[in-house]
């Protein structure tokens, strides 16, 4: 996995080290999620530096405090490529089934790979129901290649190279010029992940989305250390059934 050694920052705009293995693979995902915050260590960065990160929370939180699409509203269409460059449209996968879809931030974020690699564990089971899981997210498609290729992950990563997507889901957010200078402090280059220029980030969210295109069951939260349960994703494809 992709190990950007990071110091660590605030509790909504941390970048730590990855998680071990232990913290990926017991317990739900929220149980990982706080066994991995547990370990962290806030200290390590600068008064100044936490003030910044405290206002960008702030900032993220009155620009979207209602994040995400909700139950009832048509999914948008979109096309995109994977990470071999292969565009994916939403609706051809919807003719084929229910689809799950999710938002995550890059390769960099350890909380996204501890939902990415719960969602892994839910697979089988998602597929069980005659559904696909795929995950956009902004970074360009050869970071996803490398993430596909290490971590074998067995769905679908589409880049969202524009950032239209992100948009028409109501997730989307520009990291500020003092946050992002914070990040190249923790030795984080969201544009070495999202391309030149680029420094939009989702909030992070999920979508059951039913053949007819309606979205079922959805989760966005402005603290990124919380995801929506694979399980409660499972939950809401039975009722599908």
């Amino acid at each position: 996995m992709f190990k950007v050694l990071t110091a660590v920052l605030s509790l909504y705009f941390l970048l730590p080290l990855q998680p071990t293995l232990a913290e990926s693979g017991t317990g739900s995902l929220q149980q990982r999620i706080e066994a991995y915050k547990a370990r962290q260590d806030p200290d390590r960065m600068s008064a100044a530096d936490r003030a910044v990160m405290k206002q960008a929370q702030q900032d993220l939180a009155e620009r979207l405090p209602d994040p995400g699409l909700d139950v009832g509203e048509r999914a948008p269409d979109f096309t995109l490529p994977n990470a071999l460059g292969e565009e994916v449209r939403l609706y051809d996968l919807l003719d084929q089934g229910p689809v799950v879809l999710t938002f995550y931030r890059g390769a960099w974020c350890p909380y996204c790979n501890l939902e990415l690699r719960a969602l892994t564990e839910a697979h089988p089971d998602i597929e069980d129901h005659g559904a696909r899981l795929i995950a956009v997210t902004p970074q360009q498609p050869d970071q996803s290649l490398k993430q596909v290729r290490e971590d074998g992950y067995p769905f679908e990563i589409l880049s969202d190279v524009n950032d239209s997507v992100m948009k028409d889901y109501n997730l989307y957010f520009e990291v500020s010029a003092e946050l992002n200078a914070v990040y190249r402090k923790m030795v984080l280059n969201l544009e070495a992940f999202n391309g030149e220029g680029r420094r939009g980030l989702p909030v992070p969210g999920t979508f059951v989305i039913d053949r007819d295109g309606v979205i079922r069951a959805a989760f966005a939260d402005v603290d990124y250390t919380r995801r929506m349960e694979p399980a409660a994703v499972v939950e809401a494809l039975k009722r599908l059934d």
